[in-house]
């Protein structure tokens, strides 16, 4: 009761947020007692000429550093909102003033257990970057190395926390008050963005993220991830080799360096692609504020708190939905929804179809430079709600992900479009892990597996033939009763003269299985050595 009264309080403090940048409207979304509607009605609206996603990014930034990740977290709900309102609300940013580099100085020596002089050389107190979660500064180690350190705000954990339940309250709310929304899973979208900020808090878990991205791109030369100083890394600190170079978006600054636009476009898509399909780990907010190219005409990426994650089934799922789309083929993309399970298959399989095609001609007509796969993505999970498909969040995310590539491609060449520069990738692709070759090639894999397993297996034999030679195998009386009735054959077996089963038929069928390990075996070797 405490809890719903003090989450009132603050629902009534934000209504008049929201009223002052006449952004009142979400209210037509949220179900929100009468009462408070009420309330809400009393404030004075200041009105305001601007599109609604970017008046509630306003208004989101003045409420602080949870509702700043809450409106990027909305960004990616096209499906809930529509396309303007999430371009729009994508807009936010996410800068905060500094807090002071004597804070971030205590940090850093409470969390790595050090004095600073110990662990830097050079500490620049003024930060180069300030966000909701952290902020960043520059610093040479004891050893003369530059670096880049990030250093979480005091107290952001508790912060967080407290508003993590208030927007649990709301999100539990919505659905009292409107139950069709379950499909768009309010209460787990909440629990998703509060396992991305937890990730975001544990600057661990950013090292390891880019740490494994890292690894990921090791053999691309063109693509870099800083390196990880796990030495000054811990909780609350995250320290990464530093970044020199230009802005994507800085046109000025690439032509000055004679850096092509259309290679960072080539190296960029490239990289997106190797890392949702190939590797299924990308990294999620690849704004031009975290993509830097050096003068080799080189990208590297910096920011690794927010990442996604998709399984080799979602990846499939997606590259065969891609393809459809692209080739026209629009039963096919309606199969694919059916047999993944994203659409009951209680739907008609005609009519989403026809949905897929209302959604693809459209866009697929337009000049090639115009085709966005992000509107494409946006626009069928605005459809779902129709045939009762379920809005899977960490495709939400990609999508984001995709729409953030698509703008930083135009910014740098608004005629050329960087899917048709993936499309050979992904066919590729979808032939090696989902066609014939895919199919043999994981049959292959089960069978080195077990090859791999079979000198175990022999010990294991072994074992069990030691022990049936010295003391028999001996089945108890219910035991060959059940195997009987089972088999409606006579409980009696022929014996031994000492009274013992021979065992003769458990033998062979572990020679047989041998055998077939053997041949197993073989067939996985003479397909890796010889490709048949």
């Amino acid at each position: 009761m405490l809890a719903a009264l003090r989450h009132t309080a603050r629902l009534v403090g934000i209504i008049r947020i929201l009223a002052r940048y006449d952004a009142l409207f979400v209210f037509n979304v949220l179900s929100i007692p009468p009462a408070l509607r009420f309330v809400a009605g009393l404030f004075w609206r200041r009105r305001n000429t601007e599109r609604p996603g970017l008046r509630l990014a306003a208004a989101l930034q003045e409420m602080g550093p949870s509702f700043i990740k809450l409106g990027q977290a909305l960004s990616t709900r096209s499906d809930l909102f529509g396309e303007t309102f999430t371009a729009d609300l994508a807009t936010l940013q996410d800068r905060l003033p500094p807090f002071p580099g004597g804070q971030a100085r205590a940090t850093v020596e409470a969390e790595l257990g050090r004095q600073m002089e110990e662990c830097f050389r050079h500490f620049d107190d003024a930060p180069v970057a300030a966000a909701s979660i952290a902020q960043v500064h520059l610093a040479t180690t004891a050893q003369g190395k530059e670096v880049a350190v990030k250093v979480l705000r005091p107290g952001i954990e508790e912060a967080f926390a407290a508003d993590v339940s208030f927007f649990y309250w709301l999100a539990r709310m919505t659905l009292r008050g409107r139950p069709q929304m379950r499909r768009l899973k309010p209460v787990e979208a909440v629990a998703m963005m509060e396992k991305t900020v937890a990730v975001e808090m544990d600057m661990r878990m950013e090292a390891a993220a880019a740490s494994e991205l890292r690894s990921n791109s090791a053999g691309d030369p063109d693509f870099h991830v800083p390196r990880v100083d796990w030495q000054r890394t811990a909780q609350r600190v995250l320290t990464l080799e530093r970044v020199d170079g230009i802005r994507v978006d800085d046109m000025d600054g690439l032509a000055r360096a004679g850096i092509e636009p259309n290679r960072i476009i080539a190296i960029t898509t490239a990289a997106l692609f190797r890392q949702v399909f190939r590797n299924g780990f990308f990294h999620a907010d690849p704004h031009p504020g975290n993509i830097f190219v050096d003068d080799a005409g080189g990208v590297t990426v910096v920011d690794f708190g927010i990442m996604g994650r998709l399984d080799e089934k979602t990846r499939i799922y997606l590259a065969d939905m891609l393809m459809g789309f692209l080739e026209g083929d629009y039963r096919k993309v309606a199969d694919i929804h059916l047999r993944a399970g994203y659409v009951p298959e209680s739907q008609s399989r005609q009519d989403f179809a026809q949905a897929c095609r209302a959604i693809g001609e459209p866009i697929l007509g337009l000049p090639l430079h115009e085709i966005s796969i992000a509107r494409l993505l946006s626009q069928l999970f605005q459809v779902a709600e129709k045939f009762e498909m379920e809005v899977q969040p960490q495709l939400l995310l990609l999508q984001k992900t995709m729409l953030v590539a698509e703008g930083v491609g135009r910014s740098l060449n608004p005629h050329v479009n960087m899917w048709q520069m993936t499309r050979p990738l992904i066919a590729d692709w979808v032939r090696e892990h989902h066609g014939v070759e895919g199919r043999l090639r994981s049959a292959a894999d089960e069978l080195l597996f077990l090859a791999e397993r079979l000198p175990d297996l022999l010990r294991n034999v072994e074992g069990v033939l030691a022990y049936m030679a010295r003391d028999g195998l001996k089945l108890h009386p219910d035991t060959g009763r059940s195997m009987a009735h089972a088999t409606d054959q006579p409980t009696s077996s022929p014996e031994t003269p000492s009274g013992r089963s021979d065992g003769g038929g458990f033998t062979a069928g572990l020679i047989t299985g041998i055998a077939l390990a053997g041949i197993a075996a073989a067939a996985a070797l003479a397909y890796l050595a010889f490709g048949i």
